[in-house]
């Protein structure tokens, strides 16, 4: 299935890409990616080493007559989101993608591609291997955990690196230049309550809320695309009166907009909770048709009947907090178009065994809005009785228009395509805001190709996009300025 993708255009990309996704390399879990690494580089005879945290860094010498030059860093994540749709039988930890070709995208079967960021490190690999390309001196920084913590590039000491400008391969629009990013704070609400008997002769039910799109939930935040967990509750809510809670599962990662959930409930007046829930569901049906074209809420008797419950009062407690939290887009910037400020996603609920557990990614461009949506969430959650962790918390990416290498990008963007580039930052979080704290003084840019639905099974390559971004790379390569 992966032949298909090593006939593809440009060669030397599309089978670094091939090399890349048969190691399994999840976040967290990049110990055979980082070894993988390591080897690719030592086998190209080049200097190669990884720093106390798994980042891999390889360097190689200018090529002939480009020793002027600037050194470069070309730099890009090795770490995946591992998503799969429910009827994929997938074991990330054991397999590599199987991708396929779809006209003019490559996809995968049933999960996550990895194009983001693996299409920026085949690209870097391609450059390292090839002793044809013309290029300054290289230092090729190849981070890890970018998804779940930026931990990689948090990890990475001053003064390790001697590049003068830091090329980040991991935008994903091919006509966009990006010069700013998003920071980001993890929100995690957790709580107990009272387990009590379920009422005798009610009836079990699972609720199931499925079908969404899901999505990046920084990019894809202004897309108003429906969030599992805030649609679970509002059928809960609707409901609450002829039901009580046993359990709830909903989403999986901080970084994506849950595509699914799952509730467990005992039903008391099943006529009446069948009325409440079938208005709910209508009228949720209708807000999201143009948006969630495969959305489907159900309630279905179920065998697997609990004899434990969350009480009336705390379940009340619950589903007020869970109304109340802030989901979806909060500030837009006033200052770029079309730029979402700041934003929060509720990514995942757990109830069960006398256990709750909120967790949430609140993501700002400017860090008093970040502070003020995750003290808003704080409030929220506390106001419920529940504890409130924030951790993870990283810098957005201030943009600088008078950055040099941003001149050479923008002039050779339009020169190659008779149209100019959209200079932008981004809703989402990139490593130049992190790096940029131990490397103040270095011009960063970031640029990639184009890629759909990233962090969901639907997320695609363009394979027209990825010869057009390769070809600009070439370009950059040889225009990076003298030193």
């Amino acid at each position: 299935m992966n032949e298909e993708i090593r006939n593809l255009e440009p060669k030397a990309l599309w089978n670094k890409f091939a090399d890349l996704n048969a190691v399994p390399r999840p976040s967290k879990k990049e110990e055979r990616v980082i070894a993988f690494m390591k080897d690719f580089g030592k086998n190209l005879g080049l200097e190669t080493m990884e720093d106390e945290v798994g980042n891999v860094i390889i360097r190689k010498p200018a090529s002939n007559g480009m020793e002027d030059r600037k050194m470069i860093v070309l730099q890009s994540h090795l770490d995946m989101v591992h998503q799969k749709n429910n009827d994929t039988n997938f074991d990330f930890d054991k397999q590599g993608i199987e991708m396929h070709v779809d006209g003019d995208w490559v996809r995968a079967k049933g999960t996550t591609l990895g194009a983001d960021n693996g299409l920026g490190v085949a690209t870097i690999m391609a450059i390292l291997e090839s002793d044809t390309i013309v290029h300054p001196a290289i230092e090729a920084l190849f981070t890890i955990d970018e998804e779940t913590g930026m931990t990689g590039a948090k990890g990475l000491k001053g003064g390790l690196l001697k590049g003068d400008i830091l090329l980040n391969l991991d935008t994903e629009e091919d006509d966009e230049i990006g010069v700013g990013c998003a920071g980001g704070v993890d929100v995690t609400a957790t709580g107990t309550y009272i387990e009590e008997d379920a009422p005798k002769n009610a009836t079990a039910y699972t609720l199931t809320v499925n079908g969404l799109n899901g999505g990046h939930s920084g990019m894809d935040i202004i897309k108003g695309l429906g969030n599992a967990n805030k649609l679970m509750n509002r059928v809960l809510f609707a409901t609450k009166d002829f039901m009580q809670l046993a359990k709830l599962e909903g989403g999986s990662l901080r970084n994506a907009i849950p595509r699914e959930s799952v509730a467990q409930v005992l039903v008391s007046s099943e006529e009446e909770f069948k009325t409440a829930f079938e208005k709910i569901k209508k009228a949720i049906t209708s807000e999201y048709k143009s948006l969630e074209e495969n959305l489907s809420i159900t309630a279905e008797k179920s065998d697997e009947s609990s004899n434990k419950v969350m009480s009336k009062s705390e379940q009340s407690v619950f589903l007020n907090a869970m109304n109340a939290a802030h989901n979806g887009v909060y500030r837009m910037s006033p200052d770029i178009e079309d730029l979402v400020e700041t934003s929060n996603n509720i990514a995942k609920v757990s109830v069960a065994n006398g256990k709750i557990k909120v967790e949430c990614l609140t993501r700002s461009s400017v860090e008093s809005s970040k502070d003020v949506l995750a003290d808003a969430l704080t409030s929220t959650f506390e106001l419920a009785g529940y504890d409130v962790k924030l951790d993870g918390d990283y810098p957005g990416w201030a943009p600088n228009m008078d950055s040099a290498i941003l001149k050479v990008l923008d002039s050779l963007y339009q020169k190659m395509n008779g149209e100019k580039a959209e200079v932008a930052a981004c809703h989402a979080g990139l490593e130049c805001g992190i790096l940029g704290q131990n490397y103040p003084d270095m011009d960063m840019i970031s640029f990639g190709p184009t890629i759909r639905g990233a962090h969901s099974p639907d997320e695609r390559a363009s394979i027209s996009s990825a010869k057009k971004y390769w070809d600009f790379v070439m370009e950059i390569l040889k225009n990076i300025p003298k030193k």
